[in-house]
Parts: C-alpha cells; structure tokens; sequence
C-alpha cells in the first residue's frame, strides 16, 4: 500500500466524527445531501461540520441526481473542495456541473460484474476521479453505504480507471484483502465504522485506521 492512500470517511454528522477522522489522518471527508439516507444532513450542517476540516483534509458534497438549485445551495453555504455524484448523471450533465461550479467531479458506479464497468468508458476525461461501489441489494432506496461488496478481482488490472476510489462494505476486517486485491490508492468507507446506519463510532474509526497503519507497517519491513 502506498503512503500517499487516499482515505474518505463520508456520511459525516457528529462534530465527535469529524474530529476523529481528522485525528486519523482522513484525506478526504463527505457530507451526504440525499433525504432517504441515514446520514443525510442539510448544508448549514455540514458547513458547520466542515469547518475543522479546511485545510486538512478535502470536503466532498455527495449528492444524487441534484438538480442545479440543490447544487447551487449546497456549493453557495458548504463551499465543498469536490462533488460526489451517485447517482444516474449522464456525462452530459457532470461536465455542465463541473462548467457550472468550476470544481473537481467524483463520479460514482455501481457494480456487480464486468458488464458494469462498459458505462464508465463514456465518462472518461469528463469525471476527475471514478468511484467504484457495489450495486445495492434490491430493496435498499441508498445507491451506496448498504455495508455490502463486490468481487474486488474484477478491478485486476484496471488501470484504464486511473487513480479510482474502491467503496462498498470495507472495515477494519478485510480492509487488508481490498487493497491487496485491488492495488488501489483510494478508499472511501462509511457503514463500514457505524454501530448503525448513520452513527458514526469512533472506535470503529480509529481501528479502521489502525488496520491501516498495520499494512503501512507491514510495507515498511518487508
């Protein structure tokens, strides 16, 4: 694993949860704008929240299918670094959004098997960054944080993606295995240090994050 490992917690509500991700070492923390979530939050909240986090770590709004007046609040009162899509914006509309805001566009997919991965071809030079997430299970109303994975073999020899982000169901218990499987340099986590849907713990935080030291310092020796 690399040093330079980009790590975004998101789903972010409590004060107590940005701190410790900020404690951590986080590169990147976000802020879900999507009402049927758990971890939705308004952008007065997440301002709020964000605030420790200038200059520390990169703020992400993830938002799904805003139209541009949700965008323009959002992007108005949070000031984010980056947008999250996660939902079904064609690459019509991340390159208007990214004209429209002059930021950075993270672009998320779901995926079960190869087939999934044709609909990425078509958004490359337009997204940033892609964001690889396992598709929900079939009564979830949440594009992501369903705490579930996909087979992270398919993403073997995936360079064509570039620099992705690998989501979908990762802790502390198999963080190792997604790393070593996929040689990603990008991980974006939420479920994965909950009790529950939409309370962040932050013992399961810094034992994330301890699990990451583990195979920096396992890299270091071998």
């Amino acid at each position: 694993m690399s040093s330079s490992l980009h790590v975004k917690i998101c789903g972010l509500k409590t004060p107590e949860a940005v701190e410790a991700v900020l404690n951590n070492g986080a590169s990147h923390i976000g802020f879900i704008f999507f009402p049927k979530s758990p971890r939705h939050v308004d952008a007065a909240q997440a301002f709020a929240l964000a605030t420790p986090a200038r200059g520390k770590a990169q703020i992400v709004a993830v938002t799904v299918n805003a139209d541009d007046a949700q965008l323009d609040q959002i992007v108005s009162v949070l000031q984010p670094d980056i947008l999250q899509l996660h939902g079904k914006e064609t690459p019509e509309r991340v390159m208007q959004i990214k004209q429209r805001y002059d930021l950075p566009v993270i672009k998320a997919f779901s995926i079960r098997d190869n087939s999934d991965f044709d609909a990425v071809l078509s958004y490359q030079g337009i997204a940033d960054r892609f964001l690889f997430d396992a598709k929900a299970p079939e009564r979830s109303e949440l594009p992501g944080g369903n705490g579930v994975s996909f087979d992270w073999d398919l993403l073997k020899d995936r360079a064509e993606f570039g620099n992705y982000m690998l989501s979908g169901g990762l802790n502390a218990g198999n963080i190792v295995q997604a790393l070593a499987k996929t040689g990603s340099f990008a991980i974006d986590i939420s479920s994965g240090v909950e009790s529950e849907p939409g309370k962040k713990d932050v013992k399961l935080i810094d034992a994330f994050f301890a699990a990451l030291q583990q195979i920096k310092n396992t890299n270091k020796t071998a």
